[in-house]
């Protein structure tokens, strides 16, 4: 971690990736070992802060429910952000639901938000042989947002305005943006993701990609 830090001198650093049961198992599991697990962020926080202290220090968390939880057990520790993933066919589909649980953890820990990490697919076709983890209507905010370069465009606009109407909310990531079919079209192991990328099958830029723009 202080190799990281001192080389990159990121602007955000995540200790760990959704951490949900811990990290470094089983010495860091967040039930059998609590201690050792804030032991270990906390040592690896610490070589974050001695090597790059500009840098923003996120713990990231996968999903939200349970999410309260666990930041009351990692409070006392010094970090910066509160990341969140939140994929709909995984973590639910309401914006409602989302914003008010995004508005309770700044409000408790004190602390900005970010989703970091988030998908939507374009379509529920595909482009190789490889499954797809979004393949189903089901699995989809439906009639709002429908599996189209427009829906993903309408999901990622309207996420991004929840994120911003929450107070200490900063904004969001997108998950494997360029996981495209690049083995080509008859590939059994390339990419469970092309339909969620921000390129189309041709491999141009999807409207979505508007939504990271900046002023």
């Amino acid at each position: 971690t202080r190799v990281i830090a001192e080389e990159l001198k990121p602007d955000i650093i995540q200790i760990g990736n959704e951490i949900n049961s811990g990290l470094l198992h089983p010495f860091g599991h967040i039930i059998q070992n609590p201690e050792q697990f804030k032991r270990l962020l906390s040592i690896a926080i610490g070589g974050v802060r001695s090597q790059s202290p500009e840098t923003q220090i996120m713990i990231h968390y996968a999903g939200i429910s349970g999410a309260d939880w666990f930041y009351e057990q990692v409070q006392e520790l010094d970090f910066d952000l509160i990341g969140l993933s939140y994929y709909p066919m995984w973590h639910g589909k309401s914006l409602t639901e989302l914003k008010a649980i995004l508005q309770s953890l700044t409000g408790r820990y004190e602390r900005p938000v970010v989703i970091a990490e988030t998908a939507y697919p374009f379509t529920l076709d595909w482009n190789d042989f490889t499954n797809n983890i979004v393949g189903l209507e089901s699995q989809l905010i439906l009639p709002d947002y429908p599996a189209t370069p427009t829906g993903q465009l309408n999901f990622l606009t309207d996420l991004k305005a929840t994120v911003q109407e929450v107070n200490g909310g900063v904004g969001l990531c997108y998950w494997a943006p360029e996981w495209i079919a690049w083995k080509g079209p008859q590939a059994p192991d390339g990419s469970p993701w092309e339909n969620q990328a921000l390129f189309d099958f041709g491999n141009k830029a999807l409207p979505a990609l508007s939504v990271f723009k900046t002023d």
